[in-house]
């Protein structure tokens, strides 16, 4: 097993899972979750794929960090500074905010429109990360068959979300 390899090849899938549950991109979380597996890596049994095990530390390090981010702002601010830094921190206006989630809205809505197969498809390969690969055998066809269903999900997509585009 090449440790190098494998971390490349799951470096994106680590920053996705970071920036679901904190909502921030965080290069400190990246560095600890690939410390904790270097530092783990005897303990890795290829059992099961090694793109789980590093996703479920990935997982852990973000459930971690928000919980002492939470504890020490719960511990550590007074009401002002709490107010002063909601402020300080808020990069988008409300109008914005309001708008980036409606668009959100309209894109799930439009993925849970999909036919059952076209939406499995994207969401193993765009939303979780699978590569075509492993969202075949997870489908149990073949990995054309994947490939033209990303393909026609897409296609289907962009047509009901034209006016994102």
């Amino acid at each position: 097993m090449d440790f190098n390899e494998l971390i490349k090849q799951n470096k994106n899938n680590v920053k996705n899972i970071i920036r679901l549950i904190t909502k921030q991109d965080n290069e400190d979380l990246e560095q600890e979750v690939y410390i904790k597996a270097w530092k783990n890596k005897e303990r890795y049994e290829e059992r099961g794929s090694f793109k789980s095990w590093i996703n479920t530390i990935a997982k852990n390090v973000s459930k971690d960090y928000l919980k002492s981010a939470y504890f020490k702002s719960e511990q550590n601010s007074t009401s002002e500074d709490i107010v002063l830094t909601s402020i300080k921190d808020k990069k988008m206006s409300p109008e914005d905010k309001v708008t980036s989630i409606e668009r959100k809205r309209r894109i799930i809505c439009a993925i849970d429109e999909l036919k059952p197969k076209l939406k499995e498809a994207i969401m193993l390969c765009d939303i979780e990360g699978f590569t075509y690969e492993e969202a075949a055998k997870k489908c149990g066809c073949p990995v054309g068959t994947i490939k033209s269903r990303i393909f026609n999900a897409k296609k289907e997509l962009a047509v009901k979300l034209e006016d994102l585009i």
